[in-house]
């Protein structure tokens, strides 16, 4: 029997596009870092000594908006998920297209409510709507592709990484997941949670902000040797990182460094989840995911909020030092289009 594209996963998937696609790239005019961006959260285009960075991503209602978020959260996550692909990148972003599925009853309100959050959201992030397409579909659908621009020299990669560098995060993990178990869970289970965490939660799920601004300043300290935004989980991102690099690393994190809020400890004891599984697999934190140059890490720490969480190795796997000193290796997966949560390399689990 034929193998489903499930049995892959979206990741899987890039990397046989990939394999077709590099030798039709080597007949184009294309400098080194052009060809090497096939890997990478956008492509790069060479624009003398700029990157033109393009970025695309599709969201389907039934994988992506679940029925509490609002129509204008709607179109803010549209810009939303391709602006964080720029930042992890380093890249300032030029503009947006959005091409809209949409279903021929959609109320004209629920549309205008919509094209507000896409032009609020552009308006945050300091860029304009500049078009896109509209068509009609069963299910609500949205396809953004997001252009930027970066200097050649502060580009930033995923492929950098060196054996020696500090492992850190822009910010805390798993307010997303805990959200996201807030929306689902019996509410039973969760009716006397703090009010306050109930909402720091919930809108990290519904309504995240890309870490553009720090990617932007990051990108130019020179300090970064690699970066990469936390979508699908942090664990699958440290993957990421690993396979890019060309110098056979690994990582080792810390359980005690991980920057895993109250919240999540709390939401993660009502609905019996382990607040470490919700910080390493669930992703949508929108965070940067960043190694960084041992000998800068504190200079760079001073002028940004950056958590520690280990340390590139030569292991050449993803090691974690647990609260009671024990060490475990961590199997890269996380959420996968196409698939649902994925170990690399295996059908669903």
């Amino acid at each position: 029997m034929p193998s489903k594209i499930s049995d892959f996963g979206e990741k899987e998937l890039i990397k046989r596009i990939l394999k077709k696609t590099k030798s039709q790239f080597n007949s184009f005019f294309l400098d080194k870092h052009s060809l090497e961006s096939l890997n990478e959260d956008a492509a790069l285009i060479d624009f003398g000594d700029k990157y033109l960075v393009v970025t695309s991503d599709m969201l389907i209602k039934s994988a992506h908006f679940p029925e509490e978020m609002t129509k204008k959260q709607i179109g803010k996550k549209i810009v939303t998920v391709n602006v964080s692909d720029l930042a992890a990148m380093g890249a300032k972003p030029l503009g947006i297209i959005v091409s809209m599925g949409l279903n021929r009853d959609m109320s004209i309100d629920d549309f205008d409510q919509i094209i507000d959050g896409i032009l609020e959201a552009c308006l945050h992030y300091d860029m304009p709507f500049i078009g896109g397409d509209t068509n009609e579909s069963p299910e609500l659908t949205f396809s953004g592709t997001c252009i930027g621009i970066v200097e050649k020299e502060h580009v930033l990669m995923k492929s950098g990484a060196q054996i020696g560098d500090i492992v850190a995060v822009t910010g805390p993990l798993g307010l997303a997941a805990a959200g996201f178990q807030v929306l689902f869970a019996d509410q039973l289970k969760i009716k006397d949670l703090d009010p306050t965490f109930k909402d720091r939660v919930l809108i990290h799920a519904l309504e995240p902000e890309a870490k553009l601004k720090e990617g932007v300043l990051l990108a130019k300290t020179g300090s970064v040797t690699s970066a990469t935004d936390i979508t699908d989980g942090l664990v699958s991102e440290i993957g990421e990182l690993i396979n890019a690099s060309k110098e056979g690393i690994g990582t080792t994190i810390n359980e005690e460094m991980l920057p895993i809020p109250e919240e999540v400890l709390e939401i993660a004891k009502k609905t019996k989840k382990n607040p470490l599984e919700l910080a390493l697999y669930y992703g949508e934190d929108f965070e940067l995911l960043l190694t960084i140059k041992k000998d800068q890490f504190q200079y760079i720490k001073k002028k940004f909020t950056l958590y520690e969480i280990g340390q590139v190795t030569s292991s050449g796997k993803i090691e974690i030092v647990n609260k009671d000193g024990t060490t475990n290796i961590l199997t890269p997966r996380g959420y996968e289009h196409l698939g649902g949560y994925h170990e690399k390399g295996s059908p669903t689990l």
